[in-house]
């Protein structure tokens, strides 16, 4: 029986902690390169529409994000 009371004891304990872990604020990174799981978040590049790593981008004065300096060129001068 007092195992049984144990057993309980310890179930509800995980069950709090791991409920309060879930509801706790998501932290957004500042930066897309920053996620702690060690993935990268893709950008689109507005020129030629592909999908890249966000620490290869690069942007021009409107914040928009391009695959590469030549791109960026190109989307400016159209």
């Amino acid at each position: 029986m007092k195992l049984l009371l144990w057993a309980a004891i310890i179930f509800a304990v995980i069950w709090l902690l791991r409920s309060k872990k879930s509801s706790a604020k998501v932290d957004v990174p500042e930066s897309p390169q920053a996620q702690h799981d060690g993935t990268e978040a893709m950008l689109r590049c507005a020129h030629c529409k592909t999908y890249f790593p966000a620490s290869e981008a690069v942007f021009d004065s409107s914040n928009t994000a391009f695959c590469s300096v030549e791109h960026r060129a190109q989307h400016v001068s159209r």
